[in-house]
C-alpha cells in the first residue's frame, strides 16, 4: 500500500525545502506548481484558453506566458483569479491523478502531492495524510519580501490570498515547524514519517 501524503503550507513557509527532503529519501514528489507551469506552455490547451481570456498582453515577446503580468492581474481581482483557476486547475488535477496512480502501481511506500493550495482548492480527498509546513506570520513576511524582492504591501496581498498558515496547521495530520534550521525540520519530518509507518 502506498501512503499518499499531501504536502502544503503557505507562501514562503519553506514547503519546497521539505519537498526536497522527501526526494532525498527517494519518496516521489508530484509538484502541482511544476505541473501548472507545464500545462500552460505554448501549444497546450490551457495556454490557448488563457490567451483567449486575458488577451495577448499576458504574453512575453517569445510567446511564453508572462507569469508576473498574469499574477498581477489575478492577485488583485477575485473574478479574474477564479477565471484563471477554472482554466488551469482541471488540467493540473488530471495530471496529478495520473502520476499518483503511476507511483501507486510501482508500489512506492509513499508518494507526496506537493499542493500549495491544498485546502483552498478543496483537494484534501486526493490524499490520505496532510502535512503542513508552518512558520509564524512575521517570518513568512520577511522570507517572502527577501525571496521576491517585494515590498511589504505586495507581500501582504499575496499572503492574504491564502488561508492563514495557522489555520492550515489546525487542519493537518502533522505539522513541521520550519522557523528553525533545516536540520531541525528534517528531524521533525523523519519523526512524522516513522509515526506513519514509513522509515
Amino acid at each position: 500500500m502506498t501512503l499518499v501524503i499531501g504536502l502544503t503550507g503557505s507562501i514562503a513557509s519553506g514547503k519546497s525545502t521539505v519537498a526536497e527532503m522527501f526526494r532525498d529519501m527517494d519518496i516521489p514528489v508530484i509538484d502541482a506548481d511544476q505541473i501548472s507551469r507545464d500545462v500552460v506552455k505554448p501549444g497546450k490547451p490551457a495556454y490557448e484558453e488563457i490567451v483567449e481570456t486575458f488577451g495577448e498582453q499576458v504574453l512575453e515577446e517569445d510567446g511564453d506566458l508572462d507569469r508576473k503580468k498574469l499574477g498581477k492581474i489575478v492577485f488583485s481581482d477575485e473574478t479574474k483569479r477564479k477565471q484563471l483557476n477554472g482554466i488551469v486547475h482541471p488540467k493540473v488535477r488530471e495530471e496529478m491523478i495520473r502520476r499518483r496512480e503511476q507511483y501507486k502501481q510501482q508500489q512506492y511506500q509513499a508518494v507526496v502531492l506537493d499542493i500549495p493550495l491544498l485546502f483552498e482548492s478543496n483537494l484534501t480527498d486526493y490524499v490520505e495524510k496532510i502535512l503542513v509546513v508552518y512558520v509564524d506570520e512575521e517570518t513568512q513576511m520577511e522570507r517572502l519580501m527577501e525571496r521576491d524582492q517585494s515590498g511589504r504591501k505586495d507581500a501582504e496581498e499575496r499572503i492574504q490570498a491564502q488561508i492563514p498558515v495557522k489555520k492550515k496547521a489546525e487542519m493537518a495530520d502533522a505539522v513541521i515547524d520550519n522557523t528553525g534550521t533545516i536540520n531541525e525540520s528534517l528531524h521533525q519530518l523523519k519523526d512524522i514519517l516513522q509515526g506513519w509507518g514509513i522509515v
